[in-house]
């Protein structure tokens, strides 16, 4: 299991930062999501973490800085999944999902009998093994992110890293992705980093959130501390109620303005 720790984070491309002096913690074990509006720097944020971005400031894992690992340390603690990864559409779900194995494969070995039975537990825990043969191109988008969601859990890190993993996904796969994933993430202790546009579903399942707007932290903590409709009015343009349901989760909800 690993903590994360950023302090004073800035990252961006060329001379354009696109997130400056960010900071947050999430104990190990923990979900952390960022959260703001399109352009707020969430994604390069993410990266950031990852090592994918070139970032000044502080990333530390479990108290060891970022910058001292080296990349396959790096690959072995981290996986990383984007908010639209190559998929090939040649490739089978088991061969894609394989591939989440290259970290801790020697630079001439092939896979063992142990990262191919790591790769069988992990479709069968994403309910995959009906699909294993079948080629990327042929999967729904449900289908096709849970095959990127195994992807990177076969990698057996200590700290994920999801760019809006519920993209393009309607309500009811959505939620079935989170719940597999928020299943998983207490049943093996792995620290969740994601990036979610979708407000309730970041209160409904992370247990702090960083608003970000203009690259810049403008709230951070419990969701109902960080989700306010002041700041949803501010940072998002939006009028809404936020509501509680009745496990006590913030939703948020999107009022019509009245016409003119």
């Amino acid at each position: 299991m690993t903590g994360v720790r950023l302090h004073g984070v800035g990252a961006g491309y060329g001379d354009r930062p696109a997130v400056r002096d960010v900071s947050a913690e999430i104990a190990e074990g923990g979900w952390l999501a960022i959260v703001g509006p399109n352009g707020a720097g969430k994604s390069t944020l993410l990266k950031a973490i990852a090592g994918l971005v070139p970032c000044h400031g502080t990333v530390e894992f479990d108290g060891t800085a970022a910058e001292s690992l080296s990349r396959k340390e790096l690959a072995r603690l981290i996986g990383y999944a984007p908010q639209n990864p190559a998929l090939p559409a040649g490739l089978t779900v088991t061969d894609y999902v394989l591939l989440g194995r290259t970290p801790h494969l020697g630079r001439l070995a092939r896979e063992s009998r142990a990262d191919l039975s790591i790769v069988e537990d992990t479709l069968e825990r994403l309910d995959l093994r009906t699909l294993a043969g079948r080629t990327l191109r042929t999967l729904s988008g449900g289908e096709a992110q849970r095959a990127v969601l195994a992807r990177v859990l076969a990698q057996q890190t200590r700290l994920l890293l999801l760019d809006e993993p519920t993209t393009g996904l309607d309500i009811g796969h959505a939620q079935a992705l989170l719940e597999r994933l928020d299943r998983l993430r207490r049943e093996d202790g792995t620290t969740v980093v994601s990036t979610l546009h979708d407000l309730t579903f970041a209160a409904q399942y992370a247990d702090e959130l960083v608003l970000l707007d203009g690259g810049e932290v403008v709230a951070a903590g419990k969701p109902a501390d960080v989700l306010t409709t002041d700041r949803l009015s501010q940072h998002y343009g939006a009028e809404t109620e936020v509501l509680t349901t009745s496990a006590g989760h913030p939703v948020v909800a999107p009022v019509r303005r009245a016409d003119p």
